[in-house]
């Protein structure tokens, strides 16, 4: 039956009885009355501020999945901007060791005339009106003594003289020993410094602390971090210095890095080994702070300049080793505080051995000595950078996100009040993801929570309670993390997720034995032989390495090293669990059910090394099972005293020679061995297709060249035709 016509639409409009009743029902619907704009206006404002308070909060809304990265915003203090334009050039003219900033000559006449006092705060008024009585008073020394003003003119006028070693008509040199182009003098103003002139320099200043050469050996460091990159910001006053090869870069950078540290503390009498952020701060209003501020900075900003472009590991290396023992000159300067810190986590996050470890002890040594924004702010960036850099999970990676986590577990525990109440946020937001994926079946939530962000956040706070625990009151903490586990292993119970519910099983057995609480963990554990009791393959199965997967493939379900990955997790993950309770009173009544269910499965298996093993296991159980039948009968006391069931064979617990405990060192002895094994064999097929992708590429690359098609591009070809 084809469309109505465009008259019959019309009549079946008007007439039908079945579009009469829709019309009806729709009025009855708008007869109510609609809200004022009033009303709208008030509960838009509503929502809005209930929204603005929950992102505030770091809480999320519950209809929307958001991410975990997303749930700490950037505070203030990580907002700041630098608050000055300079590029860490210092003025080499006499006059600028008198003002504070150097950003001001006071050699020049009018420069101040041309600024209007009405246009300048209260504070810039006093300081405009002290620096013109200067220069009066400049201009008047000037007028009464004219051989001081020639004197002026001739040091702004030197002319160097010719160098004797160079063989070039265009290069000059002056009396400092600085190569320049004849040809740019009056333009550029670039002077190249040559090694000699660095290790003269480097000897006056730190022998004899000449305090303009110190500035100009700045100003010289200042162009060796630049040295290769672009050209530096607008100079207009001054020199600018040009390396002329890698030994004077290499001379300037290892002296200032290795000596400028102890000038400045020699001269603002910083001797003790032992500072705070106050002693600094305390400085700020002297006189040789005021002197010295304008090197500091320039020192620091050349060394922020040198860590974001080097490459070089061995620079990085000593930089940043240089850099934390002036950790604690960046209290003054809260700008360059904030780009520390962004560097300092970026090559904590993506370095990799001794950058990753240095980089973290200036974080460390921030948060430990730079105040509470400086720590809150350390604490958000690297939460991010963990969470950001493990969306997927490589195998060669694993033990650099291992020395993530372990690191940021460590700056949490520095202050563990204040990441108490961070970790409450986040682990809440986890809660809503888990009731989003059990509840309301969310597809955003499901894939959110096998994924390795969730995963790895999760694990972040097992870590984080399992190191506090025993000094700290994180029961609160420790229950929403378990629930959040058992969520997990509830919500993904097949055998496709095992290597998901053995991470469950293994941050259970970690929680209790930090704790000391008992945590069920029996019945998931069985669970996983039930996926194998009538599935036990003869293929062998692919490689895969368990630390980079979440969900198997379906078919390694029906190979042979699934069911020996299944038998052996669940002794590994039994064992552990029993030896934390293995001296416990207790100990019969919980070894019964997981023995009758592991008597079942060695009677039906029929792979005899899986049977032998199994049986190993009973046997040790049964073993430690007769040792505490033994020793109850030997006691007096009844099950309700409690304080006496505790103290149970504790003198025995201290005692490691226990068969149990020999036992279950063993079982780990075996699974690190059998882990090197899969990392070898992942590596090794891992290589080879990488070889088999290389051979392919460079036989499709020759080819082209001989103008031939690949045959498979030809079948792809005919296809898409």
């Amino acid at each position: 039956m084809g469309k109505l016509g465009k008259k019959a639409r019309k009549f079946a409009k008007k007439n039908l009885q079945t579009v009469l009743r829709r019309k009806r029902k729709l009025k009855s619907s708008f007869k109510k009355k609609a809200p004022s704009r009033q009303d709208e206006d008030s509960v838009e404002n509503k929502d809005g501020a209930s929204k603005l308070h929950n992102r505030l909060n770091g809480e999320a809304d519950e209809n929307n999945v958001v991410s975990l990265e997303a749930i700490f915003s950037e505070d203030e203090y990580d907002m700041l901007e630098d608050d000055s334009d300079s590029d860490g050039y210092i003025s080499e003219e006499p006059s600028s060791f008198n003002t504070p900033e150097n950003e001001i000559d006071n050699s020049s006449e009018g420069g101040i005339d041309m600024i209007n006092p009405n246009d300048l705060s209260d504070q810039n008024k006093e300081i405009h009106s002290e620096l013109t009585k200067k220069i009066k008073h400049l201009n008047r020394l000037k007028e009464k003594d004219p051989e001081f003003l020639k004197f002026l003119e001739t040091y702004k006028a030197v002319e160097p003289f010719r160098d004797e070693d160079t063989s070039s008509d265009e290069e000059t040199i002056n009396a400092d020993g600085l190569k320049r182009d004849e040809q740019s003098v009056s333009s550029n103003k670039n002077f190249l410094l040559s090694s000699s002139v660095i290790d003269s320099w480097c000897h006056q200043v730190k022998n004899k602390q000449d305090l303009p050469l110190f500035t100009s050996l700045i100003n010289g460091y200042r162009a060796a971090c630049h040295y290769g990159s672009e050209a530096i910001g607008n100079v207009d006053a001054g020199r600018c210095y040009k390396i002329v090869n890698s030994e004077t870069f290499s001379k300037i950078l290892i002296f200032m890095l290795s000596e400028a540290d102890n000038l400045f503390r020699e001269q603002l009498g910083l001797l003790t080994k032992s500072y705070k952020k106050e002693m600094i701060l305390e400085l700020r209003n002297t006189q040789k702070w005021k002197t010295l501020k304008p090197l500091i900075k320039s020192y620091l900003r050349s060394s922020l300049f040198l860590l974001n472009e080097v490459s070089e590991t061995e620079i990085l290396r000593f930089s940043l080793a240089r850099i934390r023992v002036s950790v604690i000159f960046f209290a003054a300067f809260p700008s360059l505080q904030r780009r520390l810190i962004k560097i300092a986590v970026h090559l904590w996050a993506t370095g990799e051995g001794t950058i990753s470890s240095l980089s973290f002890l200036i974080i460390r040594e921030m948060s430990s000595v730079l105040g509470s924004n400086v720590s809150d702010t350390c604490w958000i960036k690297m939460y991010k950078a963990v969470i950001g850099n493990c969306q997927f999970a490589e195998p060669i990676l694993h033990n650099h996100m291992q020395f993530l986590r372990d690191s940021f577990v460590e700056l949490c525990s520095l202050d563990v009040h204040r990441s108490t109440t961070r970790a409450k946020v986040s682990i809440q937001q986890l809660t809503k993801i888990l009731n989003q994926g059990l509840r309301m079946k969310k597809k955003e939530a499901v894939q959110m929570m096998r994924s390795w962000q969730f995963i790895n956040c999760i694990d972040l706070w097992v870590k984080f309670i399992g190191a506090n625990f025993q000094d700290y009151d994180l029961q609160t903490l420790l229950y929403n993390v378990i629930q959040i586990i058992n969520g997990v292993a509830v919500l993904f119970p097949g055998p496709r997720y095992l290597p998901l519910r053995i991470k469950c099983i293994k941050w259970l057995n970690y929680l209790s034995r930090s704790s000391g609480i008992f945590i069920p963990v029996a019945s998931m554990v069985l669970d996983i032989l039930e996926h194998i009791i009538v599935k036990e393959g003869k293929n062998p199965g692919v490689v895969f390495h368990h630390l980079s997967v979440l969900q198997l493939p379906k078919y390694w379900l029906k190979s042979q090293n699934f069911v020996e990955e299944c038998v052996l997790s669940t002794i590994e993950l039994l064992s552990s669990h029993f030896s934390q309770w293995s001296h416990h009173i207790s100990f019969p009544e919980l070894a019964t059910i997981p023995l009758i269910q592991l008597k079942k499965f060695h009677a039906t298996s029929t792979t005899e090394n899986l049977k032998r093993l199994v049986k190993r296991f009973i046997d040790q159980v049964e073993q430690n099972i007769d040792f505490i039948k033994k020793k109850r009968d030997e006691i007096s006391f009844s099950p309700n005293d409690q304080q006496a069931a505790e103290s149970f064979l504790q003198l025995e617990k201290c005692n490691s020679n226990v068969p149990f405990i020999q036992y279950y060192k063993s079982i780990l002895d075996k699974a690190a061995s059998r882990s090197l094994a899969v990392d070898k064999k992942f590596l090794g097929a891992n290589k080879n297709k990488k070889k088999r992708q290389q051979h392919e590429k460079n036989q499709q690359i020759e080819s082209a060249a001989n103008g031939n098609v690949h045959p498979e591009k030809k079948r792809g070809k005919k296809r898409k035709t």
